[in-house]
């Protein structure tokens, strides 16, 4: 038996709730929630299992949530045009915030704007380089500092620019199209939760390899690591 796992989420965390909260307004939500998940700040949203729902939806298909039935009131070419369009403004918002602003709004014990979070993204942007920009796109949490980070770090613009809008493209025409290619498929909408689920594991499985590594070097080195704090990585 299939348990629903998506019901144990915040509202704002489970992708299908969250459109069906939007109700007629779900493009203009869903764009909102990519704008945000991008750059500005808020990096605890369900970006890539929210993109791949809104391409099943696309398809014709209908998701069933707690209350009733979601049915999608917008159609692919409007997901592939406006997803990288949000996606790109967001970057690049997130990018002017920590050239202009810095990161001095990052605490310690903050509960979303963690110094951790932004200590990683930054480890994350020197280990890769700018093509970092691109990569970060598929990994929560850092998808939304890396542009903070760049900015930051006073990347050149142009640069970052240019890859902020291959990246942006990637994704959010790459997951929105998978999702509506496999909506159309019953087997699918029937394991549209443990997919999600799967989403989310997949999306976080860098940061966890991440973490152990250090954990790992840490211990050989003899100093203390914290454990992993649950929920505070989602897609």
């Amino acid at each position: 038996m299939v348990v629903d796992t998506l019901a144990l989420m915040p509202d704002f965390l489970d992708p299908i709730n969250l459109l069906s909260y939007f109700g007629t307004w779900a493009l203009i939500g869903l764009l909102v929630v990519v704008f945000v998940e991008s750059g500005v700040l808020f990096p605890v949203l369900p970006g890539d299992s929210l993109l791949f729902v809104a391409g099943m939806l696309a398809a014709g298909t209908a998701a069933a949530a707690q209350d009733g039935t979601v049915q999608a009131n917008f159609e692919l070419w409007q997901l592939v045009v406006f997803i990288p369009i949000a996606a790109v403004l967001g970057g690049q918002v997130g990018y002017w915030i920590g050239r202009n602003v810095g990161t001095a709004m990052f605490k310690p014990n903050a509960r979303f704007l963690k110094q951790r979070y932004l200590d990683e993204a930054h480890l994350f942007f020197e280990q890769r380089g700018p093509f970092a920009i691109v990569i970060a796109r598929f990994v929560p949490i850092v998808r939304t500092l890396a542009p903070i980070t760049a900015g930051a770090a006073k990347m050149n613009y142009g640069v970052f620019t240019l890859y902020n809008a291959v990246g942006a493209a990637v994704w959010g025409i790459g997951l929105t199209v998978l999702g509506y290619w496999l909506g159309r498929f019953e087997i699918i909408q029937k394991l549209l939760e443990p997919i999600v689920i799967g989403i989310v594991v997949l999306s976080v499985l860098p940061m966890a390899i991440e973490w152990y590594k250090r954990r790992k070097a840490a211990k050989q080195a003899g100093i203390p690591t914290p454990p992993m704090e649950s929920g505070e990585q989602t897609a």
